[in-house]
């Protein structure tokens, strides 16, 4: 299973989001512009990924002078997986979809691979599931990481939006 460059993308730019926000919490919301020049992703395509962001509710956007985006939630209740979600990506290892006639279960049936590629997707989200935003500024990934970290959570300014 490969995650795309949706999910892949979406996550690098919540990041950038989150440490520009706490780095200094009186900052106001941060333009994608500057996002997209930090993280080298295309500004048209990070607004198409921040369109769904915001309509799941994980950014909020501000309008005017001084505007641009803040999280939508502090950063420790911000899971990666919610933001690879928000953006359409899949986090299944199998093709499969009942009824769609492709892959393993366009006959009914189930191929002699399909548990393990089934199981594979379920820990990969199960994991992403419990990673938070924080986690990733913090580079508290992984139960050793997390263990030994002893730095302060993340939370990012959500207050610039209300």
């Amino acid at each position: 299973m490969k995650l795309g460059t949706k999910g892949r993308y979406a996550v690098m730019a919540m990041v950038d989001l989150a440490r520009h926000l706490s780095a200094d919490p009186k900052r106001g919301p941060v333009t994608l512009a500057d996002i997209a020049e930090r993280q080298e992703i295309s500004l048209s395509y990070l607004e198409q990924l921040f369109s769904r962001l915001r309509k799941a509710g994980l950014v909020k956007s501000v309008r005017g002078p001084g505007g641009g985006y803040v999280l939508g939630r502090p950063a420790n209740e911000l899971r990666v997986s919610d933001i690879v979600i928000a953006v359409d990506e899949p986090l299944k290892a199998t093709r499969c979809r009942p009824g769609s006639g492709q892959g393993c279960m366009a006959d009914g049936g189930r191929c002699l691979t399909h548990d393990l590629w089934e199981e594979l997707g379920n820990q990969i989200y199960t994991f992403l599931n419990g990673v938070t935003l924080a986690d990733v500024c913090a580079r508290r990934v992984g139960p050793e990481r997390r263990e030994l970290a002893r730095a302060e959570p993340i939370t990012g300014n959500t207050e610039a939006a209300e």
